[in-house]
């Protein structure tokens, strides 16, 4: 469940980055390409807090949480690429 919670909230965090970068591309053409930029990275940092979270506090193996983290931040980041680049 926390999984599909943390496939969501990315979506969504998506969505905001890019309305963003869309809003801004009038003044800035290349606004688009940095809210895309930002949201990796962004998204790998809250992947990797979600990582840690899941190996230090629920007692995990690192091996255990690698493949979550990278369903995680993997597909989020890859529909953003992907709407980046097809879309705008």
């Amino acid at each position: 469940m926390r999984t599909a919670l943390f496939l969501g909230a990315g979506l969504l965090l998506i969505a905001a980055a890019l309305l963003l970068g869309k809003l801004f591309s009038t003044n800035y053409p290349g606004a688009t390409f940095t809210a895309t930029v930002a949201y990796v990275g962004l998204w790998l940092i809250i992947a990797g807090a979600n990582m840690w979270v899941g190996v230090a506090k629920a007692g995990y193996s690192v091996t255990e949480e690698l493949p979550i983290f990278l369903l995680i931040f993997g597909l989020p980041a890859a529909v953003a690429v992907v709407l980046k680049w097809k879309v705008l």
